[in-house]
């Protein structure tokens, strides 16, 4: 009895223990739920940082590059001549403006890549095309520091499944820091294959790197000399980003140096692409064409290669909108367009896909049911929904184009080209005298002669457009007071100036944005069972749950930073 009370008061403090352990936990589970609010708070409000810092850069650089460019093409626009000083001293400004532009681009291309946002647009292509292209960029620094640099690519060489931009970014980039850190000698580049993989290396005769830089190296916003006076210009971010497209590829970056003697930057892509392990076939068995429909046991191991299988997608378009989308980020899916019902039918007929995806405008809803795919091939289910395309949201706003600051002369005047009707008489609406100014010029110095009006604010828009009746308004969308949009609906309103066409400049891109729609219909001839219900809620709530969905992703995102 003695030990029985013995044990009854041991498991009571165990019990207690016990109780205190769980509150400590559930303390820290709660603290752990609001650090990890807090670190989302953070990065949503680091994202919206760097596009409201785009956002403000990008118009003040379309000012210097559209005014240095314009002096520069165009210098008798301000007379019958310049002194040449002043115009080399404005070409200096002109190329350092786009190398200022360029590391805007830098910043927003790592916001993406640490978002998980960027994507690829992958395709074959020859290793060959992308390195020439690179070498002919970077050619006249070497030639300027008198350098050699030379490039071996065998030309049997595999094509390679990449993203050809982002690839030529990386190699142009190595080829960019040897130049610019080698102050004799020169660079070889050379290409080889390595069992299922190419590797790129790139090797200058520099100064060499020291142990404890290259650690650092890799790293956002670190360069070797951090004085304030630095021999050599650069953001400290092209060897990071440049290493996250190889790794975004499958592949991996990595340098061999020595002080003295030189470095060697190198890079992997593989050769291979992915296999969808579903298909898995029976090597006990096989066919022979000559015994009919007999089947025979096989007296040998299966000795073929594994077949290729990849997502096979149909997409029932009038467009290229959604197809354009898929296959961007959709790796190593087969995507095969259709423009009607019965065209998709027949492709299944004839192979068989594993989703018909139906992009179908609200309007036409209705048109696109069970009762107009009463039997399709192998049971395939339908995905339904509604990605308007570019000129659709153009549309939808009620402009021709969308332009994103800073917009080059070439640009704005291949526009006005482009409109389909002889533009003569051009209103410009933007509460910024620079800008009002910026395309005043560039139109004025067209052979074309434009006739040029100005407004600065939404009223004085419409006032304009009603009194003179433009050939076509270029409308800033962001403005005090009364915005473009608000000039827009107004304007759609009156019958009298209903009909101008409108080209929207902002320093918005309308497309950074993620592409949403509001429908998503999943449909399947041969109906759903229980399990498959299950599943398909299982991956909804997944995905689309606010408590669930946007923790896994960001999860997802912290791994893969």
């Amino acid at each position: 009895m003695e030990e029985a009370r013995d044990r009854q008061v041991e498991l009571k403090q165990i019990q207690e223990d016990l109780v205190k352990a769980n509150q400590e936990l559930a303390r820290m589970s709660a603290r752990l739920e609001a650090m990890y609010q807090i670190a989302e708070e953070a990065r949503r409000a680091k994202e919206e940082f760097v596009a409201n810092v785009s956002h403000e850069l990008r118009t003040p650089l379309n000012m210097i590059i559209g005014f240095s460019e314009l002096i520069v093409e165009s210098p008798q626009t301000y007379g019958s001549s310049l002194p040449p000083a002043l115009l080399s001293d404005i070409a200096t400004i002109y190329e350092n403006s786009r190398h200022l532009a360029q590391l805007v681009n830098d910043v927003l291309d790592l916001s993406q890549v640490e978002a998980g946002r960027m994507a690829l647009s992958k395709e074959w292509i020859s290793l060959q095309k992308i390195v020439d292209s690179a070498t002919v960029a970077v050619r006249p620094l070497y030639q300027m520091r008198g350098l050699y640099l030379d490039t071996e690519v065998p030309t049997d060489l595999p094509r390679v499944f990449c993203d050809s931009t982002r690839i030529r970014e990386v190699v142009l980039n190595l080829l960019s820091n040897a130049g610019r850190y080698t102050e004799k000698g020169g660079v070889r580049l050379r290409a080889y294959k390595d069992g299922n993989r190419i590797v790129v290396s790139v090797s200058d005769t520099g100064p060499g790197i020291s142990p404890e830089h290259q650690k650092k190296l890799f790293e956002p916003f670190q360069q070797l000399d951090n004085s304030i006076r630095r021999r050599h210009e650069g953001s400290g971010l092209g060897l990071y980003i440049s290493r996250r497209f190889i790794e975004m590829h499958g592949g991996t970056m990595w340098l061999e140096s020595q002080v003295g003697v030189g470095t060697t930057f190198y890079f992997t892509l593989p050769l291979e692409v992915p296999l969808l392990e579903y298909y898995q076939a029976d090597p006990k068995r096989w066919y022979s064409a000559d015994a009919g429909t007999e089947y025979r046991l096989r007296t040998r191991p299966f000795r073929a290669p594994a077949p290729v299988v990849s997502k096979k997608i149909v997409v029932l378009e009038e467009g290229e909108t959604l197809q354009r989308l898929l296959r961007r980020y959709l790796d190593g899916a087969e995507i095969v367009p259709a423009t009607g019902i019965d065209d998709a039918v027949r492709e299944l007929a004839r192979s068989p896909a594993h989703l018909l995806v139906a992009n179908v405008p609200p309007s036409k809803r209705d048109a696109l049911s069970l009762s107009r795919l009463p039997s399709l091939p192998y049971g395939t289910p339908v995905v339904s929904c509604w990605v308007p395309s570019e000129d659709e949201t153009a549309r939808r706003i009620g402009v021709v184009r969308y332009l994103v600051k800073p917009i080059t002369r070439e640009t704005l005047l291949a526009t006005l080209e482009n409109l389909g009707r002889d533009i003569k008489h051009v209103l410009i609406v933007d509460d910024q005298a620079d800008v009002l100014r910026l395309f005043a010029r560039i139109l004025a110095s067209c052979p074309r002669g434009y006739r040029v009006s100005r407004a600065k604010d939404g009223h004085r828009a419409l006032s304009l457009l009603r009194q003179e009746h433009p050939d076509v308004m270029l409308l800033d969308l962001v403005m005090p007071g009364m915005d473009g949009f608000e000039v827009l609906k107004e304007k759609e309103q009156d019958a009298d100036i209903r009909d101008i066409p409108v080209v929207a400049i902002s320093a918005r891109d309308a497309t950074g944005g993620p592409i949403l729609t509001d429908m998503l219909t999943l449909m399947r001839s041969g109906g759903l069972s229980t399990q498959d219900l299950l599943a398909c809620l299982h991956a909804v709530m997944d995905i689309l749950s606010p408590s669930v969905g946007s923790r896994g992703r960001a999860l997802q995102e912290s791994r893969a930073d």
